[in-house]
């Protein structure tokens, strides 16, 4: 086979690896617009401020640290520890379902029955906080997130695809392993949604809140359950693109990768999350390596938005999100 096919099939996997992320990061939303109708636009911000507040934990960081040195004329930056990565990650996960349990408190407790556009500029308002709160406690800086993760080019697949075909493909041990980690993580909470009990309350309340209340529900407890997990996905997701890049505010942007992946799938649907997450991933990767080279390059910055404004044109409730019919 021409050699050209082999770059595209290594492309193309490259592409799964990337969507399977880009769904990660899509769950998030979905799964808080399931069970609260609110479009969170936090969530990318959310993965920023887990993964800082994971790299901070580990290092032994000083929260606050400029702030009280400023104030009391102090010079103490750290404890003096370094936590392992487990240890770090489960703190991690505690910090982010204490800050599910005060958003849901301090915020959106007193904006039930407000109208949707409402509730999103609430978000908006709570990432811009989120931004500015993770900076004061953290720094600016970008950081390493130094995590027992294998990087570099995976050489037996390399070996094991020039001895097949002729081709090395080279693909990241670091993607693998997070791709591997996305997929767990996807599945766990596709099989939570649909088998337990918790997942079961959750769709109630997506579909109707009275109803949803008059059968027992506490709606309370559910909504402060739903933001703990997106934000326990915004950890996963914020450490994966963390690892390969660094910590930087800049990660907060991987949320607008997320919104094509929801137009494409639905907002309501965690499959369309999924489906909608790899087609993206795998449809930038072969249009770059077919018609990047035609029109200059760098077409990975907007083909998800352009397929996502074909989608909003001709399907706008995505592949698997529910068909809106008004009746007149």
């Amino acid at each position: 086979m021409p050699e050209q096919f082999y770059w595209a099939l290594e492309a193309a996997f490259n592409g799964l690896m990337t969507g399977v992320l880009y769904a990660l990061v899509a769950l998030g939303f979905v799964l808080i617009y399931k069970a609260s109708g609110i479009f969170n636009y936090a969530q990318g911000v959310m993965a920023l401020f887990a993964a800082m507040t994971l790299v901070g934990i580990m290092e032994g960081q000083v929260p606050f640290s400029h702030l009280i040195n400023a104030a009391l004329g102090t010079d103490v930056h750290h404890f003096g520890w370094h936590l392992p990565a487990v240890v770090g990650i489960l703190l991690t996960v505690g910090v982010m379902i204490l800050f599910a349990w005060v958003v849901q408190k301090v915020i959106f407790k007193h904006l039930i029955g407000q109208e949707p556009i409402i509730l999103f500029m609430a978000t908006i308002g709570l990432a811009y906080f989120m931004e500015g709160f993770g900076d004061l406690m953290w720094g600016s800086d970008i950081k390493t997130l130094d995590l027992p993760l294998p990087r570099g080019t995976n050489m037996w697949l390399d070996e094991a695809t020039f001895n097949l075909f002729g081709y090395g493909f080279f693909i990241n041990n670091l993607d693998m392993v997070a791709t591997v980690i996305a997929i767990v993580l996807v599945a766990a909470l596709v099989l939570f949604s649909q088998y337990t009990k918790q997942g079961r309350a959750m769709r109630a309340v997506a579909d109707d809140h009275q109803a949803a209340l008059s059968v027992g529900i506490n709606l309370n407890f559910i909504w402060v359950l739903v933001w703990s997990l997106a934000g326990f996905v915004a950890l996963v997701a914020g450490v994966m693109w963390g690892a390969n890049s660094g910590v930087q505010f800049s990660l907060s942007l991987i949320a607008l990768k997320a919104l094509p992946v929801l137009m494409l799938g639905g907002f309501t649907s965690i499959p369309g999350a999924i489906v909608g997450g790899l087609i993206i991933g795998v449809g930038e990767k072969l249009f770059e390596f077919f018609i990047g080279p035609m029109v200059g390059g760098a077409t990975e910055n907007w083909f998800a938005y352009v397929l996502a404004l074909l989608f909003l044109v001709f399907r706008p409730q995505g592949l698997f999100g529910d068909k809106i019919i008004e009746r007149v």
